[in-house]
């Protein structure tokens, strides 16, 4: 597996730091409170987007571009200017070092340190920088997993991934039968239109459109976009996602005979929702998680976002939840009112502006 290489220029680097790391530490209210003293997190605004997964271009089309991600990784070593740092992680061969290079400003170094590789979408990878030969966590990056053999690594992970990072597969099961409730889906001619397109994708075209074409969950990927997000720029959420699953698979439980949840019939789940808005759900733990209401609003947010957003959230899979609405919104000629495919590039859409 041979790494390459992508070629950034300094600005692009300063042009992702300048906005992210150039905060005053020293202001105690940035930070809101969510890391300890001195964690250089504290410091960094949206610390999730580090490293930087970005649009890959070839030169050549998107066609060939369309796979792969740009991941730029970026040291801040303002406090010790180390004289070498490097990269080591799942997407290169065993114990292959990349090594980041220094970024400079006006011919200056600056202290930051980066490099850009490139790797497929729908991959997760662990990694670790190397900083004068000690090997350490990535400081920004919020995202970490423990290793078979116990030890920590920082992880990331490149758009459209399927990968399950944040919840369960008992989460997962019971997630998808609540959003199914929340979306235009669930009537039976939509469910059918949505099925009809995950049918009309031909294994060849699964290969062209890569992971985005895959029918993750009868929500079009829906459940998926939830745990990509509460594993990246909502994970200070995935704490109400686990108590709120277990409070209503507590409560579906309860009054379905003590059955599995998942398979409860709709008036279980349309009762409940009820209840939830109103702020009064019999057998809820409210001392666990006080408003019911809340989670709620959470979940229609997450849920509508994540059937209409663009695929490579991890969503809206093979582009279902845009054909719906193409199919939809019509005018009296019988034209589309959404015609998504001009505003996007191949192989989903026809823009040759737009890259991801």
């Amino acid at each position: 597996m041979k790494v390459e290489i992508i070629e950034k220029d300094d600005q692009y680097v300063l042009n992702h730091c300048t906005k992210y790391l150039a905060r005053d530490s020293s202001d105690a209210r940035h930070d809101f409170g969510q890391y300890e003293p001195g964690d250089p997190r504290a410091a960094v605004c949206e610390a999730w987007r580090f490293p930087v997964v970005d649009t890959h271009w070839d030169g050549v089309g998107a066609r060939t571009s369309f796979a792969f991600n740009d991941v730029t990784f970026v040291y801040d070593g303002r406090a010790a200017f180390p004289e070498s740092v490097s990269v080591v992680g799942t997407f290169a061969p065993l114990h292959t070092l990349v090594p980041l290079r220094p970024v400079l400003f006006a011919r200056r170094p600056t202290g930051f340190f980066a490099a850009t590789v490139r790797i497929a979408k729908g991959q997760v990878h662990q990694y670790k920088f190397a900083v004068d030969g000690a090997y350490v966590l990535d400081p920004v990056n919020p995202q970490q997993t423990v290793a078979d053999n116990g030890r920590t690594w920082s992880r990331l992970f490149t758009d459209a991934c399927s990968v399950p990072l944040t919840l369960s597969r008992v989460e997962r099961d019971l997630l998808g039968r609540l959003v199914r409730h929340l979306l235009p889906f669930r009537l039976e001619e939509n469910r059918r239109f949505v099925r009809e397109v995950y049918e009309s994708i031909d294994r060849g075209a699964r290969g062209t459109e890569f992971p985005l074409s895959y029918q993750l969950d009868e929500e079009v990927g829906t459940v998926n976009y939830i745990d990509k997000v509460l594993a990246r720029q909502e994970r200070q959420h995935a704490v109400d996602y686990h108590i709120c699953l277990d409070l209503i698979g507590d409560v579906l439980r309860s009054r379905f005979g003590g059955l599995d949840p998942a398979v409860a019939p709709p008036e279980l789940y349309a009762d409940l929702y009820a209840q939830m808005a109103a702020e009064r759900v019999d057998g809820w733990d409210y001392g666990r998680y006080h408003s019911p209401r809340y989670f709620l609003l959470l979940l229609r947010r997450h849920a509508m976002t994540g059937a209409f957003a663009h695929p490579r959230h991890g969503g809206n899979s093979g582009a279902a939840g845009w054909m719906y609405l193409e199919s939809r919104f019509r005018d009296a000629a019988g034209d589309t009112l959404f015609d998504w495919r001009r505003a996007v590039e191949e192989p989903l859409g026809h823009s040759t502006d737009y890259r991801g």
